[in-house]
């Protein structure tokens, strides 16, 4: 830092306190304070302790640092990356043209559920200049709001839902291209929610309310729309709202929606999908179709001795193409699931047979023997492989070989399945496309438990369950683009093209590249950074703090002072496009 006289024509010159700071190769200068007004001799003593000359107490006692003291620090830099990329991305503008209170709320709301997921009052607590975590409030003016602001932006940005994911589907989709849909659950805070509702939980809480949503994202994995429905929906009623959107909304004559076997189901698509003209899909058979094709004699299982893919046809699925499949890793593993089960249910069983044979107190009555039995089959799914005998003081069980070993003949095989003709999407391709769905599920993942943190929900009005929802898709969708341009400096593999190349067919597991292997070998990238996670980066860049820092001299007016990056803060603010200077 330096005091710079600056000639102001007729005027007296106008006394500046600057820094200087290097771009790349450029050394640049910025102003930090306007002195014009102070007394020379103060300008002077200040011009004096900058070069090391003076301090408050007179002559030349100790250092530098001495001269200056640091009033509050503030995590800077991860708040920059997140809300640059944002702003990057056109996001600002897209949910409202023009700044208001209800659009710098709701892009705090994004940028907090990236950079520390948490309810909406510890949010609002992380904002306020008070109890502020960083400089997210300061930068967009909202150090002094409050919880109930950030309710109304909830209620203000719903409305804009539509709009924003039709801007989402005009950048992202087009006419032909393919589609990746997948709906998951989350429970839920409270009992007052009319969307809170029981039914199958995919987070294993048993017995709590819950939401379900589906994610409409483009083939790369790249959210676009997401939809809350009622807790208790099954998956497959979901599709018809789904061709619905994309007809209607988006104004796609054609697409390709890819899903998995439990939700685009044969009668989805008798009576949502084919009366869709232009409307395709790809997704796959469930084990008993399958059988029923082995049974029938239209999948034959010397197929696979010599490949593991070949293209079938049967009567059953007119007008489809099927893909039959064959993966000797998932075959191994099914088994052994299958015979760890078997084990868990016999061993549960025998339990039961000895506390009926017992002489002392011993289980009686059909009713309480098939309860227990009952429960054992239901919590390890192992019904069908079972046949039991009960009596009011008697039960015998022995396993089912015959339906083991034909559910066995069956593993590793999946049949996928799709209405696109062969000139248009090869079977490799339509396996490849199926498979994708995988990156949905990292979605899933990355919104309920690693990063986001949809859940629990606490809100009890449906349409800020849904506003909540609507906020975390947002904040994947930055997060998305965030650890694509970082991945180079992640674990994440920025080369899945290599890995593509070393997988030996389509239907084999999907290989990691060289260069996502090496760097989760030696922890360190090619330029030899250390590599990182999402999470770990962010930390990182907080690191770069806003520091407010004033000079011991009486009245002197304090400055904000942003950290230098270090090397590897420096490269990540540059495969991001934006400055740490906010």
């Amino acid at each position: 830092m330096y005091v710079a006289a600056v000639p102001n024509r007729g005027s007296p010159p106008a006394i500046l306190l600057r820094e200087s700071y290097r771009e790349g190769t450029r050394v640049k200068s910025r102003t930090l304070a306007n002195l014009t007004s102070w007394p020379p001799a103060k300008v002077e003593a200040l011009r004096s302790l900058l070069r090391g000359e003076l301090t408050p107490a007179g002559p030349v006692q100790t250092s530098l640092e001495d001269a200056f003291e640091i009033i509050r620090t503030r995590p800077h830099g991860q708040v920059a990356a997140v809300l640059g990329t944002l702003r990057k991305l056109g996001l600002e503008q897209l949910i409202a043209r023009s700044r208001s209170r209800e659009r710098d709320c709701v892009v705090a709301m994004i940028c907090a559920r990236i950079l520390e997921p948490c309810s909406k009052l510890a949010t609002a607590r992380s904002l306020d200049a008070a109890t502020l975590q960083s400089t997210l409030g300061e930068l967009l003016g909202l150090e002094w709001s409050d919880e109930d602001d950030l309710y109304e932006a909830m209620d203000w940005l719903l409305p804009r839902q539509t709009r924003i994911e039709n801007e989402f589907a005009k950048r992202h989709l087009s006419e032909g291209t393919l589609a990746l849909y997948d709906l998951t659950s989350t429970y839920f805070e409270g009992r007052r929610c009319p969307l809170a509702k029981l039914g199958h939980s995919r987070d294993g809480k048993r017995g709590e309310l819950q939401i379900v949503f589906g994610l409409l994202c483009d083939k790369e994995g790249r959210p676009i729309a997401v939809e809350v429905f009622e807790g208790n929906t099954g998956d497959p009623m979901t599709v018809a709202s789904q061709v619905k959107k994309v007809r209607e909304r988006f104004g796609l004559e054609r697409l390709v929606i890819i899903g998995d076997r439990g939700m685009i189901t044969s009668a989805r698509i008798r009576l949502d999908l084919r009366p869709a003209t232009g409307i395709d899909w790809i997704t796959a058979l469930r084990a008993p179709a399958i059988a029923r094709l082995v049974k029938d004699g239209s999948l034959q299982l010397s197929l696979f001795d010599e490949k593991d893919l070949a293209e079938i046809v049967s009567p059953d699925f007119p007008g489809e193409r099927l893909m039959a499949c064959k993966n000797p890793l998932l075959a191994e593993e099914r088994g052994r699931k299958r015979r760890e089960l078997l084990a868990a249910t016999e061993r549960a069983l025998s339990k039961i047979a000895d506390s009926v044979n017992r002489a002392k107190r011993p289980l009686r009555g059909r009713t309480a023997i098939t309860l227990r039995v009952g429960k054992v089959l239901g919590r390890f799914k192992m019904q069908k492989h079972f046949s039991v005998r009960i009596g009011k003081a008697s039960f015998r069980y022995e396993r089912r070989q015959e339906r083991i070993d034909a559910e066995a003949a069956l593993d590793g095989i999946y049949v996928v399945r799709t209405s696109v003709p062969k000139e248009h999407l090869s079977s490799e391709a339509a396996v490849r496309w199926y498979k994708q769905l995988a990156v949905v599920e990292r979605a899933f993942r990355s919104l309920k438990t690693v990063d986001l943190k949809v859940r629990p929900i606490g809100h009890h009005k449906a349409d800020r369950v849904r506003a909540h929802v609507f906020l975390c898709m947002l904040a994947y969708h930055v997060e998305w683009h965030m650890r694509k341009a970082l991945s180079p400096m992640l674990f994440d593999d920025d080369d899945p093209a290599g890995g593509e190349a070393r997988r030996a067919s389509v239907v084999a597991p999907a290989q990691r590249s060289e260069r996502a292997e090496q760097k989760a070998l030696t922890k360190r990238t090619d330029d030899g950074a250390p590599v990182h996670s999402f999470q770990t980066l962010l930390r990182d860049l907080a690191t770069i703090a806003k520091n407010q820092v004033k000079p011991r001299i009486k009245n002197a007016p304090s400055f904000d002072k942003i950290t230098s990056p270090t090397p590897l803060q420096s490269k990540a603010f540059e495969l991001l496009a934006v400055s740490h200077r906010m």
